[in-house]
């Protein structure tokens, strides 16, 4: 049964599916997914074409908006749209601490994950697209790991496109986990520096705060351990439109004069762990690095390795010297899994998913060479979280794909340009731009 409803300017209705866990075994275990069907009101009885949005992440539901903002509205114009909750996220059988147990233990849980990557969610888009199109292929617009899940969707599943728009999302077809984090420490160095050169003030609190953290043991309210590097990884922020302005309030207000003397305020510590809790998308901690694996070769927590080959980002060294502390941006470490209540119970879990050795691979550049599906592709020149040469070298192999490099949006620039970037890339997919 679908339910219909109203927000201004767009009628909503909810839509549920119900699909295997493993494609390959479709008589087994199911699970349900979640897709919200989004239309314009002036629109609701117009037969028009569908756009699938797969949201980035991985791990994150679909957006949660109120009427027709930003990149949805310019979409409302001339589209049915449906935000899909990716399998995992939102309302789809989310998978979490306190329903992976469902499963068993340990390496039950890890097994059932292993399904959680874009092969998957590519097969859930095919599975329900029958019965939300009649059959009939739909246009998809993919954001960050969504984009990744459209570049699987064009080695895998071709037929059931009619247009691909990617933002921020252009993945390397080959890259392990470790070449993939060879390359963002220097992007991340780049943003840091970029932040305390319009932020300068910014760099002697963020040394102070971090001695602090490295002579006291800091608990926040909801249970989480604030380690130095916990606050480090607050820099994943500064690849977003507005992270740098985020970041430097967040700064300006961490200490606050008590009669014991000078202590992270309240204030700090709540937005603090609001932005480092994994509570509302555990799922993006548990698979982020797997999303990488294609090959025998384990993930093996590649971030945390990698960062070991750069020593600036040490912050007992840092600070022992007149180096500025250096942030560092997405990657996940086994220490979240100990710092954080949300991830606690799943260490195990994730110990067993970094060692694996028989991923699958995902995208299949002889197709993508071959294909023939309308695709763009907004590249961002120093996009912090998708590597710029990787995405260029993968635009050069997809056959008849159009890029549009910019430096005038941050990462989510499809969120935040009000439009103006699918705006441009449907222009470009129809050579008017």
């Amino acid at each position: 049964m679908t339910l219909s409803y109203r927000q201004p300017g767009v009628v909503l209705t909810d839509r549920r599916f119900t699909v295997p866990l493993d494609h390959s075994r479709p008589g087994d275990e199911t699970i349900e997914l979640y897709a919200r069907e989004v239309v314009a009101s002036d629109k609701a009885h117009q037969d028009l074409p569908w756009l699938l949005y797969l949201q980035g992440g991985p791990g994150f539901g679909a957006d949660r908006s109120v009427g027709r903002p930003g990149w949805l509205g310019r979409a409302l114009k001339e589209y049915r749209v449906l935000l899909l909750d990716q399998r995992g996220t939102g309302h789809s059988t989310p998978a979490n601490r306190q329903t992976l147990p469902l499963c068993g233990g340990p390496a039950e849980q890890a097994g059932y994950l292993t399904h959680f990557r874009a092969d998957s969610i590519v097969r859930d888009c095919e599975a329900i697209r029958a019965q939300v199109t009649g059959g009939a292929p739909w246009a998809v617009l993919g954001q960050s790991f969504g984009g990744f899940c459209l570049t699987t969707y064009l080695s895998l599943a071709p037929e059931g496109l009619a247009t691909a728009v990617i933002t921020g999302g252009l993945p390397s077809l080959d890259a392990h986990a470790d070449d993939v984090y060879r390359a963002a420490f220097p992007r991340i160095e780049r943003k840091v520096t970029a932040h305390y050169a319009r932020y300068p003030q910014d760099a002697e609190r963020a040394r102070r705060i971090a001695d602090h953290l490295l002579t006291h043991d800091v608990v926040l309210p909801n249970g989480y351990r604030l380690t130095v590097e916990a606050f480090q990884s607050l820099g994943i922020v500064l690849g977003t439109g507005d992270g740098t302005h985020r970041l430097h309030y967040l700064l300006e207000n961490a200490f606050v004069r008590t009669p014991q003397g000078f202590t992270l305020s309240d204030a700090f510590q709540e937005q603090a762990q609001g932005m480092l809790s994994y509570a509302r998308h555990p799922l993006y901690a548990l698979v982020h690095e797997a999303i990488y694996g294609q090959d025998a070769r384990p993930t093996a927590w590649s971030a945390e390795r990698v960062r070991a080959e750069f020593p600036q980002f040490d912050a007992a060294k840092a600070l022992a010297g007149d180096e500025p502390l250096l942030f560092t941006g997405e990657s996940i470490h086994p220490w979240m899994f100990d710092c954080d209540p949300a991830l606690r119970p799943l260490r195990e879990t994730a110990d067993l998913l970094a060692a694996r050795t028989d991923w699958t691979p995902l995208y299949d550049p002889a197709r993508l060479e071959a294909n023939d599906v309308p695709v763009v592709a907004a590249v961002y020149h120093d996009d912090m979280y998708v590597d710029t040469a990787h995405s260029l070298r993968t635009a050069r192999t997809i056959r008849g794909l159009r890029t549009w490099v910019t430096d005038e949006f941050e990462h989510d620039g499809v969120r935040t340009g009000g439009g103006r970037v699918l705006d441009r890339l449907l222009a470009l997919v129809r050579n008017e731009a």
